[in-house]
């Protein structure tokens, strides 16, 4: 069985995948600092309390856009679950040619996104990650990272207003009633959720006029990339397990399966 983490600013999340077969996905958080013992028991118990022998782990890959944590995750692997994984970098065979100025630049979670989205739906197609960033990337039908967008997740821009602003509240992320808000807490999450809702359809429009691509495809993950995609026509897809079906590819690619 394949063993994916995909190791996010806010959350790791863990999918194990028996063939195509994506069997279980957990989390854990991921800013707290922890040892390679640590990582190894809590990623080993996880498993085992949602019925996945970790003895069946016989590979794993990673896509991480925290570096700080990765001799620790990765030692805690091989020490726990006797495999080395497959780190997504550059070098790694991943199906997608990034073709921006700065390649080296693009994160891992991006490319596994991209990869996962062409392989599943193909190009061109425009893929959106509702994480702690919400970002926007392009791929066009020969499988080019054309561009990408990044904006402030709904969570971050949440965590701004109750930081920063002394007398707003911290609130629950969710769709208020009416965006005719008549107090501070509907009024902050109708700020958030629209605001989010409104950028998303305009940066999709303006995607699809600059790139001279109408009719591509728009593919969205993440967390709370459900709420805004049943709020809009402008996403054709919601796909909680792009990222880490996208990882799968990949390793199947670089083991040349």
């Amino acid at each position: 069985m394949l063993l994916a983490l995909d190791v996010g600013n806010t959350n790791i999340t863990i999918g194990v995948f028996d063939g195509e077969k994506l069997l279980r996905t957990m989390r854990m958080t991921t800013k707290l600092p922890r040892t390679s013992d640590e990582y190894g028991t809590l990623i080993k118990n996880l498993m085992s309390d949602n019925d996945i022998d970790p003895s069946q782990i016989t590979d794993a890959i990673i896509s991480s856009v925290v570096p700080d944590i990765m001799y620790s995750l990765r030692n805690g692997l091989f020490k726990y679950l006797h495999v080395e994984p497959l780190i997504v970098e550059p070098g790694v065979k991943t199906g997608i040619r990034v073709v921006t100025e700065n390649p080296a630049q693009i994160g891992a979670d991006r490319i596994v996104d991209a990869a996962g989205a062409y392989v599943k739906y193909g190009g061109p197609v425009l893929v959106l990650d509702f994480g702690t960033a919400t970002t926007y990337d392009l791929v066009d039908a020969s499988g080019q990272f054309l561009c990408g967008i990044t904006a402030p997740g709904i969570r971050t821009a949440a965590r701004a207003l109750w930081q920063e602003a002394a007398k707003l509240p911290e609130i629950e992320i969710k769709k208020p009633k009416s965006i005719l808000a008549k107090e501070t807490i509907s009024s902050m999450q109708a700020g958030l959720v629209y605001g989010q809702i409104g950028q998303t359809e305009y940066i999709i429009d303006k995607v699809r006029e600059e790139s001279g691509l109408p009719n591509l495809k728009v593919v969205a993950t993440g967390g709370l990339g459900a709420m805004i995609a049943a709020e809009t026509d402008k996403i054709d897809i919601y796909d909680a397990n792009l990222t880490l079906d996208g990882m799968r590819f990949i390793y199947d690619k670089q083991k040349g399966k």
